[in-house]
């Protein structure tokens, strides 16, 4: 560990997010530096390492390997296509370096397992970037939940849904891509917070309206996921509509709805009804990234146990799996998922002031197609 007592990351992958959200984030993590830079793009590794202040050295990722073994790390945020997401967390844990890995943990649940076992083997931390769960709008949600105000909770509805470039490596299936992977993980996870409980029995279906860009993966998914106590959730993600991120929970004696419900930046907004009294709230935008650096350093440092850890990667991938299943075979696929003792709380809650302005982006488009 370095004498400053800050965590000191490299950044694995350089596409639109890491380079829109992650990079800039670290002015906003105190306990946090960037360090390194990795990337199969020499002049992603130029550019962006002469604007970037405190960087030692840039990595291509057949240097990867050197890099773990440098000493100029302590962890890895690993912002790769998903289906590079296991090799690269396994050879950090190997090599004793912490991971950061974004969200969907893996492609399969195997090597969600093996990310998990190296990190377990090695006495490493791994966190999934699950930024929602130190964010303070759907922290509050989670309370209101937990506090009975809205009663029993009984149904979640969620609508997610963007537009998708055709080149963009959300609909290429041959790298993780996919409407459930990359967006519906955010109402899977979201239901399972708010219901503090896991599904025991999913439904999914598909539907495509054949444009070129969807050959792939389906435009869009709508599922039900079954929850003990007979609690229904239910949602709808899509890569060919308007852009939409709300969900709202309903109780026996009132509902919660929270817009925009997933989004990265801005102002949230709640209108909670209780017996037909309404009340709206507004949180301000925070630097959501800058929070997930903040909070996995302090868990390195203070060598605690992250909250969004492996198994909830896990859990998540093992549903998506379950509701492509449903799709192959158009039946309910009945889960069997480990509990959790850990979840996210209001006491979670990190808030950074959020980025100001747009980076440049080099090599890198927005998955609308802005550059």
């Amino acid at each position: 560990m370095n004498d400053k007592q800050k965590i000191r990351y490299a950044v694995v992958g350089l596409g639109w997010f890491a380079q829109s959200a992650a990079l800039p984030a670290f002015a906003h993590a105190e306990n946090s530096e960037l360090a390194a830079l990795v990337s199969d793009d020499p002049v992603k590794l130029a550019e962006i390492s002469q604007k970037s202040e405190g960087i030692q050295r840039t990595f291509s990722y057949e240097e990867y390997n050197d890099l773990l073994s440098s000493g100029l790390i302590d962890a890895v945020y690993i912002a790769l296509p998903n289906h590079l997401h296991c090799d690269f967390a396994v050879r950090a844990a190997e090599a004793g370096v912490h991971v950061l890995c974004e969200k969907p943990m893996a492609v399969t649940e195997d090597e969600c397992e093996a990310m998990i076992k190296a990190a377990h083997k090695n006495q490493v931390k791994l966190m999934i970037a699950y930024r929602l769960h130190l964010e303070e709008s759907n922290l509050q949600a989670v309370e209101i939940v937990r506090s009975g105000q809205i009663g029993e909770p009984r149904i979640f509805n969620s609508v997610f849904t963007q537009q998708v470039e055709a080149d963009n490596i959300r609909v290429n299936r041959s790298v993780g891509g996919g409407t459930l992977n990359d967006i519906g993980i955010y109402c899977i996870n979201a239901a399972r917070y708010l219901f503090q409980d896991e599904p025991i029995e999913v439904f999914a279906t598909s539907a495509n309206n054949g444009e070129p860009r969807f050959s792939e993966v389906a435009e869009m998914t709508s599922a039900i996921l079954r929850f003990p106590g007979d609690r229904l959730a239910t949602f709808t993600c899509s890569f060919g509509a308007a852009k939409v991120s709300t969900y709202q929970i309903v109780g026996t004696k009132g509902d919660l709805q929270v817009d925009p419900a997933y989004a990265t930046q801005g102002d949230v907004k709640h209108k909670l009804t209780i017996n037909g009294e309404t009340q709206e709230q507004t949180f301000p935008s925070h630097d959501q990234i800058a929070a997930e650096f903040v909070y996995f350093s302090d868990c390195i440092l203070q060598n605690k146990d992250p909250e969004p850890s492996g198994k909830e990667g896990l859990i998540d991938v093992r549903i998506i799996r379950a509701l492509d299943h449903s799709i192959e075979t158009g039946n309910f696929v009945k889960l069997d998922l480990p509990e959790r003792q850990q979840r996210p709380t209001g006491t979670q809650a990190i808030q950074r002031p959020p980025v100001q302005g747009k980076p440049d982006l080099i090599h890198a488009a927005d998955p609308a197609g802005k550059s």
